[in-house]
């Protein structure tokens, strides 16, 4: 059952090559789909399609005569096998199966070479963990099920044991994710339910091997159980490809060559060799090279868990498997410091999506490093570096979940205890956790103090100054971002959080009224983002930008502002950064799409709701939606109103999010926008942005000093000069 696309697409390649070799993994369905897809062809053969079995045979110098037996020819000539196989094949037109050709690539790779050179109407069908390797062949990769196929096939099993087979429910589904689709693992786990139920089936697959083994008298040998079809694979490996197949048992999900090289090099296995050991293994489909390649064009290979889990059996019983996590975890942990440093620059897509890539692995580096106190600081260090990817790429749940797991241990290094201290205090911040955000920032500062940390006091006071905008407390705020800023200028250090400093600084001048100092600090953090070809910081002075035109009844421009700003935070799945200014775009489309704008506040709700907070309790963010939704009601009424909210929260943030920047949220912003900056003090202009200073270095020279004239102490340019520190950490990383 199942594989009927495979069996046409076999078909096909049957119908323009003479030999076709299906390859893939034990217990895959090779030796079925090739029986089933040479009985589908077998009207092309006028003199029929045969069978040759091999997967018992253990000399291949037998080959022959096995062959000649399956063609009928045994006893029938004198005339040595190889001959009688030539002679009777030499006219005729016949499909030649050889099913299960790994353990004999050279012998079947030898005889088949012969046979097609001198039969020009035999057709050749083989399978096998590898391919033959000879001119002519086309290799048919055979990849495990698909979800759907799988859960056919273990429900349609699972009714030959049971008179009321289980549905496919969640726990069917997630049962055959668990086996990797594997026919043979997904029909021995369908005849464990004559003992056993689907989710104690589940809950016993960490043991597999001894859970999967069939007790029919049926079928071959080495499908008898999933250990034995597994181990078929490892016996037909060299001594090095095992020992490589066991060290790459330590990824999770999938990686790269670089990682294997540094991982699994040693004594027994030189690193200049890894390269031609890791193809025969994919050659023998034991590794599974992705379709595609990752990031920056790097080839990409995982294995499945059935087979990762048969090679972690082996590492333990070398002795190997401690050894080899801590290296996993020093490799992921220079990747994550490196991915920092990269991050303030125009490869910030690429670290995004070098991190998303790397997940799996990354978090088991945390786990790693989580077990013990004695490597607690290597956690604490691993889940503050990572500050960017779970603020700035929507992973602020998890990333709070690390970050809460590291600081529960004290770890023994002060350094590394401030920093992720000040990236926890942020985390929270952003969550709305009012109260948990100030502990940690405290304690943060009071460490600092203690140790002489300049570097981590200046972020706590960063992070300090936010707190303080976002709960309305706007003197405070402007107050701590000021002298955070100077801090950082004496310490020499700039990137993407110094930056996004500014324009914070830049956004409480702007919920104090004081509208053109806004707009200097943000113009000089958006052109500095800019030459540095940083853009995560970028669109949030963008968004602030489109405050300050809103305010201003710029509403066209303040449009164009928004959508750029959300075209960017979508390349980086920023969620809060989505949902701010997405409801800076719903008061500027009310005129012309009342019900659209609607949607849009539903859609920002469903944004909340993910972040964690409700507009941080500030009346400044709150203001924008509240006017909005006022006149949204008076517009369209209490009834159509909540329909559209109710339609944009459902379709969610991101739905939402692509309209807009596909719309390109259609200009025309003549309309009155419906919004109130009451109780904002804005548009009075403050005219406290004289004196500041332009750059024209970019972020590779310092900033001049402002000139101190009128309104010069609210109006205090915040850049400091470039520094060769870590992003967002403490220079040394």
């Amino acid at each position: 059952m199942g594989r009927s696309v495979e069996a046409v697409e076999l078909g096909g390649q049957l119908a323009s090559a003479r030999l076709v070799t299906v390859t893939g993994v034990g217990g895959v369905g090779k030796s079925r789909l090739a029986l089933h897809a040479a009985e589908q062809v077998q009207d092309r053969f006028c003199d029929g399609v045969w069978l040759a079995e091999l997967s018992a045979l253990r000399d291949g110098r037998l080959l022959d005569h096995t062959v000649a037996e399956a063609l009928g020819l045994a006893g029938s000539s004198v005339r040595p096998p190889r001959s009688a196989l030539l002679r009777q094949l030499a006219d005729r037109e016949v499909l030649l199966v050889l099913d299960g050709c790994e353990h004999l690539v050279e012998e079947c790779a030898e005889l088949t070479d012969a046979l097609l050179r001198h039969a020009p109407g035999l057709s050749v069908l083989a399978t096998g963990r590898r391919p033959l390797e000879i001119a002519g062949e086309h290799v048919f990769t055979l990849a495990p099920m698909p979800e759907d196929e799988a859960v056919e096939l273990f429900t349609e099993r699972a009714a030959a044991v049971l008179a009321e087979p289980p549905g496919p429910d969640e726990a069917v589904v997630e049962l055959c994710r668990r086996l990797d689709g594997i026919p043979l693992a997904l029909e021995l786990a369908a005849g464990r339910l004559r003992v056993l139920s689907v989710e104690q089936i589940a809950h016993r697959i960490e043991d597999r091997f001894r859970l999967l083994a069939s007790t029919s008298r049926s079928g071959l040998a080495r499908h008898q159980t999933l250990r034995t079809a597994i181990g078929w694979s490892h016996e037909l490996c060299t001594a090095r490809e095992r020992l490589l197949w066991a060290r790459l048992s330590v990824f999770a999900g999938d990686f790269d060559l670089e990682a294997v090289e540094y991982l699994c090099s040693g004594e027994a296995l030189p690193a200049d060799r890894v390269l031609s050991v890791l193809d025969e293994l994919v050659a023998q489909s034991v590794v599974v090279r992705d379709t595609g390649v990752g990031t920056e064009g790097q080839a990409r290979y995982h294995l499945l868990e059935t087979v990762r889990e048969y090679g972690a059996g082996w590492l333990e019983e070398l002795g190997e498997a401690e050894e080899l996590r801590r290296r996993h975890r020093d490799w992921y942990l220079g990747l994550a410091t490196w991915c920092e440093l990269d991050w303030f620059g125009p490869r910030q897509p690429e670290v995004a999506a070098r991190v998303e890539q790397d997940l799996p692995n990354v978090r088991l580096a945390l786990e790693h490093s989580l077990r013990s106190p004695d490597d607690a600081h290597i956690g604490q260090y691993l889940a503050a570096t990572l500050w960017f990817y779970w603020i700035g790429c929507g992973r602020l749940a998890e990333g709070q979940h690390w970050l809460d797991q590291a600081l529960a241990w004290d770890g023994g290094h002060p350094q590394t205890r401030t920093k992720a201290l000040w990236v926890s205090g942020l985390a929270s911040l952003v969550r709305g956790q009012v109260v948990k955000a100030l502990g940690l920032l405290h304690e943060c500062l009071e460490l600092s103090e203690e140790r002489g940390d300049e570097t981590a006091k200046a972020y706590a006071l960063q992070m300090l100054g936010v707190l303080a905008v976002v709960s309305d407390d706007l003197p405070r705020g402007k107050s701590l971002l000021r002298e955070s800023l100077d801090r950082f200028r004496e310490l020499g250090e700039l990137n993407a959080l110094v930056m996004l400093a500014q324009v914070e600084l830049a956004m409480a001048h702007a919920f104090d009224g004081e509208l053109e100092t806004a707009r200097t600090l943000c113009e000089e953090a958006r052109d500095v983002s800019a030459d540095s070809g940083e853009r995560w910081v970028r669109s949030y002075a963008l968004y602030l930008l489109a405050y300050v035109h809103m305010v201003r009844d710029d509403h066209a421009r303040a449009r164009e502002l928004s959508v750029e700003c959300l075209t960017i935070k979508r390349e980086f799945h920023d969620v809060l950064g989505m949902t701010i200014a997405l409801e800076h775009l719903a008061p500027l489309t009310a005129a012309e799409d009342p019900g659209g704008a609607a949607a849009m506040l539903g859609a920002a709700d469903a944004g909340w709701r993910v972040v964690g907070a409700r507009r941080f309790g500030s009346r400044h963010f709150e203001s924008i939606a509240a006017s909005c939704r006022s006149h949204l009601l008076a517009e369209l009424g209490e009834e159509a109103y909540e329909d559209a909210y109710a339609r944009g929260r459902k379709r969610g943030l991101l739905a939402a999010v692509d309209d807009a920047v596909h719309r390109g949220a259609r200009t025309g912003g003549a309309a009155r926008v419906p919004f109130s900056a009451a109780g904002t003090g804005a548009g009075t202009g403050a005219g406290a942005g004289a004196g500041v200073a332009r750059t024209t270095q970019g972020s590779a020279g310092r900033l001049p000093e402002p000139e101190r004239g009128p309104g010069a102490e609210t109006a205090q340019p915040a850049v400091p000069p470039p520094t060769a520190g870590a992003d967002g950490g403490q220079q040394a990383g």
